[in-house]
């Protein structure tokens, strides 16, 4: 049950990962204000940061490590959708991989504050 509750809690978190880098360019073309939020831009590069380093570091991401202890390992047997959900987030990559894929998407996150300036003032 805990391993399911960490799997919704990180969902939501991979989803504005990987959403926010591609919505901060189309919703600067589009002219959507709130791309240019500071609060939620810098959370956004904090959160990647997070991951980035983790990945640097050989390590996987903490919420992954929660889940995998409280599932008590590979043998234990998930509802269907638990499975496919872990099969979609979790790939079978060397840890390397991920720092590499990781630390693109930060550079690509810390380039959009140059590419898709803050709103300090509005």
């Amino acid at each position: 049950m805990f391993a399911a509750l960490i799997l919704a809690i990180h969902i939501p978190i991979i989803l504005f990962n990987v959403i926010g880098l591609a919505i901060i360019p189309i919703g600067a073309r589009r002219g959507w204000q709130f791309v240019h939020a500071p609060l939620w831009r810098l959370v956004h590069l904090a959160s990647w940061t997070i991951v980035a380093l983790q990945a640097v570091l050989g390590r996987a991401c903490f919420l992954t490590d929660w889940q995998s202890a409280l599932e008590g390992g590979p043998n234990t047997a998930e509802p269907l959708i638990m499975r496919w959900v872990d099969g979609v987030i979790y790939w079978p990559l060397p840890i390397w991989a991920f720092g590499l894929i990781y630390l693109l998407a930060f550079s690509y996150a810390l380039a959009l504050l140059w590419l898709v300036p803050l709103a300090l003032c509005e």
